[in-house]
């Protein structure tokens, strides 16, 4: 899925290990798009490849490109996809600051 973010220009890619503080998700992988076309590009091709070449479903997607921030979620992992103000203000890191971040790209 990193793959499919950074072909797709999204950015300040951060996958955190939350096994130790959530019992609902294994790892969120963070990601930036810069408007709301680049958004919806980046849910839609994040769950068509997982379809095509990993046969997984998402469970479902939340949220919409107006919004801000979209979250595709496949059990296990909770993709976050938001516009670069929307996660300054959710600051996802800061409230899972305790997980172990695995992978931090710019």
């Amino acid at each position: 899925m990193v793959d499919t973010i950074v072909d797709k220009k999204g950015g300040n890619i951060t996958l955190l290990d939350i096994r130790n503080q959530a019992v609902f998700a294994d790892y969120f992988l963070i990601c930036d798009g810069e408007n709301e076309r680049q958004l919806k590009a980046l849910a839609d091709t994040i769950t068509d490849k997982a379809k095509q070449e990993a046969r997984i479903l998402s469970n479902g997607v939340e949220g919409d490109p107006h919004s801000g921030w979209i979250l595709v979620d496949f059990g296990d992992l909770i993709v976050h996809i938001f516009s670069p103000s929307k996660r300054d203000y959710y600051d996802l890191e800061d409230l899972w600051d305790d997980a172990h971040v695995i992978l931090h790209m710019q």
